[in-house]
């Protein structure tokens, strides 16, 4: 076993051990698997190998000169339609802009009124009240004082509170 230090040697290839058949023996192809692309070869050596078959392909057709692409059809079918769709909605913005423009003063208007009703709403319940017990601002109101008295840090607090 080398030291970690040391390089190791390359690694031992182990081939497989071939058949020695008759030195005469012509490639011969088996029938062909479930799949359509692969085939089995026994090589003159006697192996047999199976892998995938490259079936030659067929190159692109061209494209004849003068034929318009796929893509310049779509695009040019799509333009006008794009194009209809957009005047459309200018149109339609046209005929709704004077009632969107009636919408927007409706709902300023009714803002308006909220905010006015938050205002008024305790402004009058007051004038209401002030009507009702019929005073002007003079009557009378209870006052509450309070005297509280304690000695030293810890002392203990005594007080009386008086209803006027």
């Amino acid at each position: 076993m080398p030291y970690p230090e040391q390089h190791p040697g390359p690694p031992a290839v182990h081939y497989p051990v071939p058949l020695h058949p008759a030195a005469s023996a012509p490639l011969s192809t088996t029938a062909p698997t479930g799949l359509s692309a692969v085939q089995s070869v026994q090589l003159p050596d006697g192996r047999i190998v199976t892998g995938y078959t490259l079936a030659p392909t067929a190159p692109a057709a061209a494209r004849p000169v003068g034929s318009v692409p796929a893509w310049a059809k779509t695009t040019a079918l799509l333009a006008p339609t794009v194009g209809g769709g957009t005047a459309a909605a200018g149109i339609g913005l046209s005929y709704a802009a004077p009632g969107l423009i009636a919408m927007s003063h409706a709902l300023w208007s009714a803002a308006a009124l909220v905010v006015a009703a938050v205002i008024a709403v305790p402004v009058l319940i007051r004038t209401a009240r002030r009507a009702a017990t019929g005073s002007n601002g003079g009557g009378s109101t209870t006052h509450i004082t309070q005297n509280i008295s304690a000695t030293g840090l810890f002392g203990r607090a005594n007080g009386t509170i008086n209803h006027h």
